[in-house]
């Protein structure tokens, strides 16, 4: 199961990521975000912090850290990583890979394709490219797949709240 959609700017691609991080299951959930440089997956990865009610800007880059671990005050976690720097699978198991995926945990991984092997099979990818126009640099294209039973029941979810959302601001026009 797959979903497109369309973000003219960071704001919009926070909040669709706001959106997911509140249907994110209490089982736990792997999010891989895919895409070049500077195309927005710290940007998403702030908006499912705001979700979880953790203010954006204490969201960084998690590049030299690897991970960034934000606990909420009812106990669930976001586990932000990139796996820009690892080098193969292995390192990345060695970063703590596996306990990033405790229940609770909503696990935002960047450049997570580069160990697509070693990834559960029950994961949403979202791959943010940007828009060939140059009239509109802010732009992005996202395009998100389900790859097992949970993520596509989130998958479902969040394509209805992100339709409901398009509804409820063009009737506010």
């Amino acid at each position: 199961m797959d979903l497109q959609f369309h973000s003219p700017n960071p704001e919009t691609t926070q909040r669709a990521a706001m959106q997911l991080s509140t249907i994110a299951p209490e089982a736990g959930l792997l999010v891989v975000l895919t895409g070049p440089l500077g195309v927005g997956k710290t940007v998403f990865a702030k908006g499912l912090a705001l979700g979880f009610g953790i203010p954006a800007d204490e969201v960084t880059s998690p590049t030299f850290a690897i991970c960034s671990e934000y606990t909420t005050a009812d106990g669930r976690v976001l586990a932000h990583a990139d796996g820009y720097r690892l080098a193969d699978a292995r390192e990345l198991e060695d970063a703590g890979f596996l306990d990033w995926l405790a229940p609770g945990t909503l696990v935002a991984l960047e450049w997570g394709e580069r160990f697509r092997d070693a990834l559960p099979a029950d994961r949403l990818e979202i791959l943010i490219s940007r828009e060939e126009d140059a009239d509109r640099p802010t732009h992005r294209r996202l395009k998100a797949v389900a790859s097992g039973p949970v993520s596509s029941a989130v998958l479902r979810e969040w394509e209805r709240l992100l339709h409901a959302g398009e509804q409820n601001s063009r009737s506010a026009r």
